[in-house]
């Protein structure tokens, strides 16, 4: 089989380089079996080609597991963990895998400190879905490894779920537009979808198509009798229905996570960008 005929996306594979399991699958001049690695930046961006100057496929954050197959002039040639993107890494985003996660942030994003004490300066910030192993706890922060601390109430345990996925969504109501984008300072549309639905426990591809294609159950194409959950796509485009006429997104016609009348909006889109809707999809433990 030939690269060609496997998703890109998914594939970590190159002619120069591909997995030890793709072996006999895709043919490249070698193969590697990849390491173990966890992010360790708060957030990292993840590229087609090894340079900076590349867009972002999308973004990994803190606490994420990947493999790692080739690592070389700063760039990380990676699977990620979460949902098998494929792409660069910077290096230096990068650590031992180390223990598993204990905890994931709960606020939109939270603090840094290298102490547990608000008024040292921070050291950045996590964003909403970040995971980490707890070190400790000291007084009202956690220590997340030596010298980073965050707030304790920012934060709960890995288990815990956020069952009503459209209320996290709307949590990031005016988060601007960012092509790539899936945290809470920048978003694509389908990382609202993803992380909205990652944060209620639900297993999400990361591009619309593969949303479309993976996510709950095809309703009769129209625009009436929808429920809040239900998933509206469009060749290139996804959102979710607030109740049986909102629609929230994030759009680079608003450039931010707004919520608008689904008719508003489909009327839009079929004139100016993405087409009629191609399908809208029920899920199963979609939120009442």
């Amino acid at each position: 089989m030939t690269l060609d005929a496997r998703d890109p996306r998914l594939t970590p594979a190159r002619p120069d380089l591909a997995a030890l399991h793709l072996k006999g699958l895709v043919e490249a001049e070698r193969y590697v079996a990849g390491e173990a690695r966890r992010v360790v930046a708060p957030s990292a961006p993840l590229r087609k080609r090894p340079d900076s100057e590349a867009g972002y496929e999308t973004e990994a954050v803190m606490g994420e597991a990947v493999t790692l197959y080739e690592a070389r002039d700063g760039f990380a040639f990676v699977q990620l963990g979460l949902d098998g993107y494929v792409g660069y890494l910077p290096e230096a985003a990068l650590g031992p895998i180390g223990a598993e996660p204990t905890d994931r942030v709960t606020a939109l994003r939270t603090f840094l400190y290298p102490a547990p004490n608000m008024k040292r300066p921070n050291l950045g910030h996590l964003s909403l879905g970040a995971t980490f192993a707890s070190e400790a706890r000291e007084g009202d922060y956690l220590r997340i490894r030596p010298g980073a601390y965050i707030v304790a109430d920012h934060a709960g345990d890995l288990g815990d779920r956020q069952p009503d996925f459209c209320a996290t969504a709307e949590r990031l109501v005016g988060t601007p537009y960012l092509w790539g984008g899936r945290t809470s300072l920048g978003l694509d549309c389908s990382g609202l979808v993803q992380l909205s639905l990652l944060m209620a426990g639900m297993a999400c591809p990361r591009d619309t198509d593969m949303q479309e294609a993976a996510l709950g159950e095809p309703l009769r194409l129209g625009l009436d009798g929808l429920q809040r959950g239900d998933v509206v796509f469009w060749k290139g485009h996804v959102g979710l229905m607030l109740d049986a006429e909102r629609l929230i997104h994030a759009n680079g016609h608003h450039m931010t996570v707004a919520v608008e009348p689904l008719r508003e909006a489909v009327e839009r889109i079929a004139e100016k960008s993405f087409g009629a809707v191609t399908s809208i999809r029920r899920l199963s433990q979609a939120a009442a």
